[in-house]
C-alpha cells in the first residue's frame, strides 16, 4: 500500500513539474521573411508564436521597432516605416501604436479583450526603407531580425531573405546574444545560398539574432542625388531648426544692439568734488546703475542722509531700528521728487518714522512712492531700456522654438533634458553680466561686452557639456542630433538673458552724467596724497565730508570716504574742534570712530530697510507633483513584450 501511495505521489509531482515548465511565457518560434525590393525598400513579415499564461501576456503582445539606423558612414539616420497589417492565428487583429523614445511600439490586441492561456501566433507585416548600406565594393543588408529587447526567451529564431531577380549574397555573417555580442550561435541554412538563417540554441531575454548580407553592386538601387538631399534635410532637421533659429535670434539681437543698444562714446573722466549739474544722490544711484540698485533702498538711504545733512530730518541710530524724525526746517519747493515724497511721508515737524520689522508695511509703501516719484520724473531721460527691441527678440525666440517643436523630431527624453541648458543659460547669463559689471569702470565698452560674452559662453558651455555627459551616461542619450538641439535651445535662452542686460543704453545726456558721476566716484576713492595734488580741491572739513556723504552712499563708496575723513580728524591740522566731531543730524555712538559708525550705518541702512519688508504668505494648499558586426547591430531590431 505504501509503495502504491509513493508511486502516485511521484506521478503527481512529475505532472506538476511538467505543467509548471509548460506554464512559462516564452516565444516558441520567431521567423522573419525579409523581401528586398529593387528600389531598396524592405517588406518584412514577422511570425511570432508565443505561449501566454496571463502573467505578462494578458491581452496580447507588443513589438517595438526603432525608427533610426546607422548608415555606412556611421551617421544616425531616420528610416521609413509603414505598418501594413497585424494578425493573430491567421485573422486580422486589433492593434494600435504609440511613439516611444527612438521608435514606435505596436500593440497587438484590444484593451478590453483578455486571452485564455495557450499558444498564439502573431504576424506583423511592415514596409521600411533606408535600411541598405552602400559601400564602394558592395551594398549591405545589416538586419537585426528579432531585436535585443524582448522580455521573453526565444526557443528558436530564423529568417529568410528574398533578393531581386534571384540575386545571391557574396558574403554572409550571423550574430547572436545580447547587444554588442559577437557570438554566432546560428548558421546559414546549408543549400540556401546564404538566404536562410536559423539559431542553433535558444535565445534568452534581451538576446537577439542579427544577419549580415553583402550584395553585389546594382542588385538594389542607390539613392538619387535629390533623395540624398531630402534624407540629409530630414536627418538633420533638429540641428537645422535649432541652430538656424539660434542664428536668426543672434542676428536680430546683434542688429538691434548695433542700432540702439550701444552706449554713446564716453568723455574724459576728470575727478570732481561736486555732483554733476547738482543732481540728487538718489538720481546719481539711478543713473549710475541704469535703474535703482538694491531694489531702490540704497537710493532711499542716500536721500535720507542728504535730508539729514541739510537739516530737514534727524536720524537716531538704535540697536535694532532706525528712527527718522522731521525737524521744523521748511522744505523748499525745488526739493527733488524722491526727497519730497519722503518728507510728505514723515508729515509735520516732530513726527517720526521708525524703520523696523513692526513697521514693515509702511517702509514698503514709502519705498514704492519714493521710486515712483523719481522714475516718473526721469524715466527715459538718461537711459533707454529699448524693451520693444528685446520683446521682438523674445517673440522671435519663441517662434524658433515653436518651429523646432512642431517640425523637428524631438524625443521625449530630449524635451525633458532641456531644463539643464535652460537653467545654466539663465544662471551663467546673469553671472557673466555681474562679473562684467564688476570690471574696472574705466574699461572700454567693447572690452566689457567681450568679457561678459566670453565669461558667459565659457561657463555655459563647460557646465552644459559636463551636465550632458553625465545625463548621457545615465539615460543613454546617444543621438548626436538630439544633443545638438539641446545645446541650441540653451544657447537661444542664453542670448535672451544676455541681451536683456545689454540692449539698454544711456542717452547722450545720460552718458554725460555718467562721466561726471564717474569723476565724483574717482575723487572720493582717491588716496589722500593724490587728492592733495589736485588743483582747486576743497580742504577737508566736516561740512565737505557731510555734503558728499549721501553721494558716497549712493555710489557704494561710503567706507573709503569716511575713512578719509577719519584720517583727517586724527591729524593735527584738524584741531580740537574737529576731534570732537558729532553731527547734529546723527544720534549714535561715535566713540569707536566715524568710519566704524557713520560709514557702517550708511551702508547698513539699505539692508535694514530691505529686511523689514513683509515676506509673501506661502500657500497651505497641497500639491502633488567599429570594428566588425555584433548582435543588435544594423537596422530593424527593437524588442517587445506582453501587455
Amino acid at each position: 500500500m505504501k509503495t502504491l501511495f509513493g508511486l502516485l505521489f511521484t506521478m503527481f509531482l512529475s505532472l506538476a513539474l511538467v505543467r509548471g515548465a509548460a506554464a512559462e511565457e516564452v516565444i516558441r518560434s520567431y521567423h522573419a521573411d525579409i523581401e528586398v525590393a529593387a528600389d531598396a525598400t524592405l517588406t518584412v513579415t514577422e511570425t511570432i508564436t508565443v505561449n501566454a499564461e496571463g502573467n505578462e501576456i494578458r491581452r496580447g503582445i507588443f513589438r517595438d521597432f526603432p525608427l533610426y539606423a546607422v548608415d555606412d558612414a556611421g551617421r544616425r539616420t531616420k528610416v521609413d516605416f509603414e505598418l501594413l497589417s497585424v494578425e493573430r492565428d491567421g485573422e486580422p487583429e486589433a492593434n494600435h501604436t504609440e511613439t516611444i523614445s527612438g521608435g514606435i511600439r505596436i500593440y497587438a490586441g484590444s484593451a478590453d479583450v483578455f486571452l485564455s492561456p495557450g499558444e498564439y501566433t502573431y504576424r506583423f507585416t511592415y514596409r521600411t526603407g533606408r535600411q541598405i548600406r552602400y559601400f564602394e565594393d558592395h551594398d549591405e543588408l545589416y538586419w537585426n531580425v528579432t531585436g535585443n529587447g524582448w522580455q521573453f526567451p526565444i526557443e528558436e529564431a530564423s529568417a529568410t531573405v528574398s533578393l531581386p531577380d534571384g540575386a545571391k549574397p557574396t558574403k554572409t555573417a550571423v550574430y547572436t546574444g545580447p547587444q554588442g555580442s559577437t557570438e554566432s550561435n546560428a548558421r546559414a541554412v546549408p543549400g540556401s545560398g546564404g538566404l536562410q538563417f536559423e539559431t542553433t540554441r535558444p535565445l534568452g531575454p534581451e538576446e537577439g539574432l542579427t544577419i549580415v548580407l553583402a550584395l553585389p553592386k546594382g542588385v538594389v538601387a542607390a539613392p538619387s542625388a535629390e533623395q540624398t538631399r531630402w534624407w540629409f534635410l530630414r536627418d538633420n532637421i533638429n540641428a537645422i531648426l535649432g541652430f538656424g533659429g539660434l542664428f536668426l535670434v543672434f542676428a536680430y539681437y546683434l542688429r538691434s544692439w548695433l542700432a540702439v543698444g550701444r552706449d554713446p562714446d564716453g568723455g574724459v573722466i576728470v575727478p570732481r568734488w561736486d555732483p554733476p549739474e547738482g543732481i540728487s544722490p538718489a538720481l546719481v544711484n539711478y543713473i549710475d546703475n541704469k535703474g535703482f540698485s538694491g531694489a531702490g533702498w540704497t537710493a532711499l538711504s542716500a536721500s535720507l542722509i542728504d535730508l539729514a545733512v541739510h537739516g530737514y530730518v534727524e536720524l537716531d541710530d538704535l540697536e535694532k531700528s532706525i528712527v527718522v524724525r522731521r525737524t521744523g526746517k521748511a522744505a523748499p519747493t525745488t526739493l527733488p521728487g524722491g526727497q519730497a515724497s519722503l518728507l510728505a511721508e514723515l508729515g509735520e515737524a516732530g513726527s517720526t518714522f521708525t524703520i523696523d520689522k513692526k513697521n514693515g508695511k509702511r517702509v514698503e509703501s514709502a519705498g514704492r512712492k519714493f521710486r515712483s516719484a523719481i522714475e516718473k520724473e526721469h524715466r527715459g531721460k538718461y537711459y533707454r531700456a529699448n524693451s520693444g527691441y528685446f520683446a521682438g527678440g523674445v517673440v522671435l525666440s519663441i517662434a524658433a522654438l515653436a518651429a523646432l517643436f512642431v517640425f523637428g523630431t524631438l524625443e521625449e527624453d530630449t524635451i525633458g533634458l532641456m531644463f539643464i541648458p535652460t537653467f545654466f543659460s539663465v544662471f551663467f547669463g546673469a553671472f557673466g553680466v555681474a562679473i562684467g559689471k564688476g570690471f574696472s569702470r574705466s574699461s572700454s565698452l567693447l572690452s566689457k561686452i567681450v568679457s561678459i560674452v566670453v565669461l558667459t559662453v565659457i561657463g555655459f558651455a563647460a557646465f552644459t557639456i559636463f551636465s550632458l555627459v553625465v545625463v548621457t551616461a545615465v539615460f543613454e542619450l546617444a543621438d548626436a542630433s538630439q544633443t545638438e538641439v539641446v545645446v541650441a535651445v540653451g544657447a537661444i535662452v542664453l542670448l535672451n538673458v544676455l541681451f536683456f542686460f545689454l540692449m539698454g543704453a544711456p542717452t547722450p545726456i545720460g552718458r554725460k552724467m555718467m562721466d561726471g558721476i564717474e569723476g565724483l566716484r574717482t575723487y572720493m576713492t582717491l588716496a589722500e596724497k593724490d587728492r592733495l595734488n589736485m588743483q582747486g580741491v576743497p580742504v577737508m572739513s566736516p561740512s565737505h565730508f557731510e555734503t558728499l556723504l549721501p553721494y558716497a552712499v549712493a555710489l557704494g563708496v561710503e567706507k573709503p570716504w569716511t575713512r578719509t575723513f577719519e584720517t583727517w580728524l586724527a591729524s593735527a591740522a584738524a584741531g580740537a574742534a574737529a576731534a570732537s566731531y558729532q553731527p547734529a543730524w546723527y544720534h549714535g555712538d561715535l566713540s569707536r570712530g566715524v568710519g566704524d559708525r557713520i560709514g557702517g550705518f550708511s551702508s547698513a541702512m539699505a539692508s535694514t530697510m530691505a529686511s523689514t519688508i513683509p515676506q509673501p504668505v506661502k500657500s497651505s494648499s497641497s500639491g502633488f507633483s567599429s570594428g566588425g558586426g555584433f548582435s543588435g547591430g544594423g537596422g530593424g531590431g527593437g524588442g517587445g513584450g506582453g501587455w
